[in-house]
């Protein structure tokens, strides 16, 4: 990665390089890459369905599962691709963020109201010395009382957006 014309714009998350990068950011979608794993999301008519694939070394044939779909609500699920730790301190938040919003609301949470907390919460991260964003895309998929069935892709960057497919991970470019 050429860091342009001046050294140490990667120590600090909160400045940008010269030509507008912040590479922190890049960091963690590094991060999300090198974790072996590749997601797919598929919305249909009356469903979403998730797939997510890990590679892993033949001395662990044993370690068949490793989860990165959690479970947020009764109606709301999150599939994390990226760093481990990253996601399950991010499915913590989420998963608390949506019990106080049914405890003040009085319903559940609809999916594109997660999602965009979890943008928000990913964007609020590039913009504070003492936080790093997380090395993990979530994708985001429930069933909607009004809309039906609702898939989110999240980033390390803060955006999010609905989809009807995508794909997240090392081997994403071939998904998209």
């Amino acid at each position: 990665m050429s860091r342009g014309s001046g050294g140490g714009y990667d120590r600090h998350i909160t400045i940008f390089s010269p030509e507008g990068r912040l590479f922190q950011v890049e960091y963690a979608f590094k991060a999300v890459k090198a974790a072996g794993i590749t997601s797919i999301g598929v919305r249909g008519k009356d469903s979403v369905c998730v797939v997510t694939q890990k590679k892993v070394p033949a001395s662990s044939l044993f370690d068949f599962f490793s989860g990165h779909l959690f479970p947020i609500t009764k109606f709301l699920g999150l599939l994390a691709t990226g760093m481990t730790a990253d996601a399950r301190t991010l499915v913590q938040q989420a998963r608390n963020e949506a019990a106080e919003f049914r405890f003040r609301y009085g319903y559940e949470m609809p999916v594109d109201v997660l999602s965009k907390w979890i943008a928000d919460k990913s964007q609020v991260y590039t913009q504070h010395a003492y936080m790093r964003p997380l090395g993990v895309v979530a994708m985001v998929l429930g069933i909607d009382e009004e809309k039906g069935p609702q898939l989110y892709k999240c980033d390390p960057a803060g955006h999010f957006y609905g989809h009807k497919a995508t794909s997240a991970g090392s081997k994403r470019a071939r998904g998209d």
